[in-house]
């Protein structure tokens, strides 16, 4: 996959080694590895879904600051209609618009202005291909780039218009352009966005080659600022507002298929429903629809995590704007070639791939169905892994051993404790020489006990998020060597003698009792 921009972030001082993001992760991008959480890039989707699951808030977005504004000449804010929603007692739109230009923001577009010129073109081009259809919506990014990376089948479904806060942002500029003559570099055009996912997609387009929107803040940090401006805003509002119910709907989950004014259409919302309605599809259960709407998050982006609102209060205080609000006041008619239509294909992106060729995908493929058959199938997440499937994976790809499976690594010590009774057995009936009789128990002790100290350590770091411990198991168990001569070298003859990984510490997963 190419290297794109990714919103979500860890900070592993904050991170505890939980497995509560690897088990809700949709694309399984996420393991825990020396006790702390780990993103592969290429897997991520940025759907949020950490943030929101995470309880130590060690999951992170990248996001803007309101300080921006002074970058520019000339500034315009694109408001998500989530905004709208976050807001108690409003009934009039152009109070929070005129509150974002009393923030300092020069002018105002609305992404629900250019959700009404996408829901226009989107019934348009639905009526005119239905060989393509179950359409897809492609306003979520996180949905596309699951379909990109997961579903490659379906990619030729993904209706090929902008999102509206993409097409926003174009009309914007040009708009500011003409209103002012600046030039276009002097101007910002400003996202206050409710998730992560379109923090991603202003840095990493899809459809186009370079995106209009310059920075992306979030709803949770504008709306503090909002507050007491709102209330000087009252007072005089400014008709700003340029968006009916149509546009405003977008913000709530099933109002981009509302606005298509056709029954035959499914919207669904949630990751999880996402990626079982996507299966589906892929089964073809769907033939008779005409259009199907996904987002990734709970409720549709009220339900983002960049919004501060319970997303099922203020999808009830959209619906409750909206009774004040015509059905629409854009339409394509009005704006002259309009930046509807996807200028750049979304191709497949193959990062589960498993091997480069074909034939070494199906090799390593048998090899991850030989490992699943050795593992138990209790998808704990102990490992690391959100599945014994994926750390199965993980082994084939390089990034894991066996031993990363704690009920197997309990079943070789067992082995090792049943070979060590048997020696016991052999010494005391053969009546060998003591000497190295006594040498060889020894070993097979020290054996034994670097595995149990590397069960206790790994358990140990999964509980306390990986902190190192002095001591994860009795002294009094640690061979002889160890307690005299606390090795600090890994070339040391203590640590080889005990270590079960034989001194490969850069493939070890565990806080070593040892070094």
């Amino acid at each position: 996959m190419d290297k794109f921009f990714h919103s979500v972030y860890l900070d592993e001082e904050l991170c505890m080694g939980c497995i509560n993001c690897i088990k809700r992760c949709p694309t399984q991008a996420i393991r825990v590895r020396h006790g702390k959480a780990v993103i592969t890039g290429k897997f991520c989707i940025d759907c949020g879904e950490c943030v929101r699951i995470c309880p130590h808030h060690a999951k992170l977005i990248r996001r803007d600051s309101v300080d921006v504004l002074k970058k520019y000449k000339y500034t315009v804010a694109l408001p998500a209609p989530t905004l709208y929603s976050q807001f108690n007692h409003l009934d009039d739109i152009n109070i929070v618009l005129t509150a974002l230009i009393y923030l300092g923001f020069d002018d105002i577009f609305e992404v629900s202005a250019g959700a009404e010129l996408v829901s226009a073109a989107s019934r348009e081009y639905v009526s005119e291909h239905p060989e393509k259809w179950p359409l897809i919506s492609t306003a979520c990014p996180s949905v596309v780039r699951l379909i990109r990376v997961r579903f490659p089948n379906l990619i030729e479904h993904l209706l090929p218009l902008n999102p509206p806060v993409e097409v926003a942002a174009r009309l914007a500029r040009e708009r500011a352009v003409k209103n002012t003559g600046l030039d276009p570099e002097d101007i910002g055009i400003v996202f206050i966005s409710p998730c992560p996912s379109k923090v991603t997609y202003a840095h990493s387009p899809l459809g186009v080659s370079k995106s209009q929107i310059d920075h992306v803040l979030a709803i949770k940090d504008v709306y503090p600022l909002l507050l007491p401006l709102m209330q000087r805003a009252r007072q005089n509002p400014k008709e700003l507002s340029m968006s009916g119910r149509i546009g405003v709907g977008w913000g709530g989950a099933g109002g981009e298929a509302g606005g298509l004014i056709t029954d035959s259409y499914l919207a669904a919302d949630g990751i999880e429903n996402v990626i079982r309605v996507l299966e589906d599809m892929e089964d073809e259960k769907f033939g008779r629809l005409q259009f199907i709407e996904l987002n990734a998050c709970n409720g549709g982006c009220v339900g983002g995590v960049l919004t501060v609102e319970n997303p099922y209060v203020a999808k009830a205080k959209l619906k409750h704007l909206n009774k004040y609000l015509p059905v629409s006041m854009n339409h394509l008619e009005d704006y002259e070639n309009a930046p509807m239509a996807w200028t750049d294909p979304v191709e497949y992106e193959p990062v589960f791939r498993l091997g480069s060729t074909f034939s070494e995908s199906i090799r390593m493929l048998k090899e991850v169905e030989t490992l699943c058959g050795q593992f138990p199938g209790l998808d704990c997440g102990a490992c690391g892994a959100p599945t014994c499937r994926a750390l199965a994976e993980d082994i084939v790809r390089g990034d894991a051993t066996k031993d990363f499976c704690i009920p197997v690594l309990k079943n070789h010590i067992h082995e090792l404790a049943g070979n060590y009774m048997e020696l016991l057995d052999s010494v005391s009936q053969s009546g060998a020489d003591s000497s190295i009789s006594t040498a060889s128990v020894r070993q097979y002790i020290e054996k034994l006990m670097g595995e149990v100290s590397l069960l206790d350590a790994h358990l140990e770091a999964q509980n306390e998020g990986g902190k190192k411990k002095e001591s994860v198991s009795d002294p009094s168990l640690h061979a002889t060597e160890l307690k005299e001569d606390a090795p600090q070298s890994r070339t040391s003859a203590p640590f080889q003698a005990a270590c079960p990984g034989k001194g490969d510490c850069v493939h070890c997963a565990y806080i070593c009792p040892y070094y």
